[in-house]
């Protein structure tokens, strides 16, 4: 842990002191299941052989590239880890900080299959959209603005995609990122932790936190080495345009209610809340068993 992190000298306290845990109190309450591989493809049937076949595949947003390749297989009825393996022949248009990594360029989108679809073709067309996008005057400017280039300004939405709640929250988030980052406090973001991990995990140990990995931003200071997701357009406007605000910490303390703020024995308390709740949650659900 770095030592200008305020009040974190107990391990009790580093393990309450979590920046967000999106979405974990809705998932415990109303028991839903995520399903974060699922291919969202429409299907068309064809006459003659009464079969269906993809005619598009489609990218959600803050999905890992992992994700993507996968989503491709599936779709293209390829053995697993045929698209992975394509990258070394596509000839993507990446920027030089990516060193041939997609991450945060697989841009979310719906993307037609067209005549004799292959990963190559789907993969070029994923990140020329992400060019298209990213490379334009408004997104490179607002990157200039916040003295960032493209690859950082992704970066950084590639969190805010990852730990925001809901949209509202994201310039939120954005900011907070900001404001470490300028007072030179760790991230401390359970998002990226799990990208080191390659899981969605709802809850970060204290042993998690303390993994070897450029990933880890409770050990590591600074921006990671490349996004963590491919982020969608709310999210690269906030990482270009986060929101005025001294705030540090913040968490998801229930469904549809994040707190933000500079203060941390407030924050302290928003997270007593949070682990109240919880606990509530969970009590109730092993008594319903």
């Amino acid at each position: 842990m770095q030592t200008n992190t305020p009040r974190r000298s107990t391990r009790g306290t580093r393990r309450t002191i979590r920046l967000t845990r999106r979405g974990r109190i809705a998932l415990i309450v109303t028991g839903a299941v995520v399903a974060g591989t699922a291919v969202a493809v429409p299907l068309l049937m064809t006459e003659e052989e009464g079969e269906s076949r993809p005619t598009s595949l489609v990218i959600p947003e803050g999905w890992r590239a992992t994700q993507v390749y996968e989503a491709v297989d599936k779709t293209l009825a390829l053995p697993p880890g045929t698209t992975k393996k394509s990258l070394a022949k596509a000839d993507l248009k990446l920027p030089n900080d990516a060193e041939g990594n997609p991450e945060g360029y697989l841009f979310p989108a719906t993307y037609p299959l067209g005549e004799n679809p292959t990963p190559e073709k789907l993969l070029t067309a994923m990140v020329g959209k992400a060019n298209e996008k990213f490379t334009g005057a408004p997104i490179a400017a607002g990157a200039q603005r916040n003295a960032l280039n493209v690859y950082q300004a992704v970066t950084i939405a590639s969190i805010v995609q990852a730990e925001a709640a809901a949209k509202e929250d994201m310039g939120k988030v954005a900011r907070v990122i900001f404001n470490r980052l300028e007072r030179g406090m760790p991230l401390q973001m359970d998002s990226t932790v799990n990208y080191a991990l390659g899981r969605s995990d709802l809850r970060t140990t204290t042993e998690d936190t303390k993994i070897d990995s450029p990933y880890n931003s409770y050990q590591r200071m600074g921006l990671p080495p490349t996004p963590i997701d491919n982020p969608g357009d709310e999210a690269m406007s906030a990482a270009i345009n986060p929101t005025p605000g001294d705030w540090l910490y913040f968490v998801t303390v229930k469904s549809g209610d994040t707190r933000f703020t500079a203060d941390y024995a407030e924050h302290q308390r928003n997270v007593a809340e949070f682990n109240r709740i919880r606990e509530s949650a969970s009590k109730q659900a092993a008594e319903a068993e």
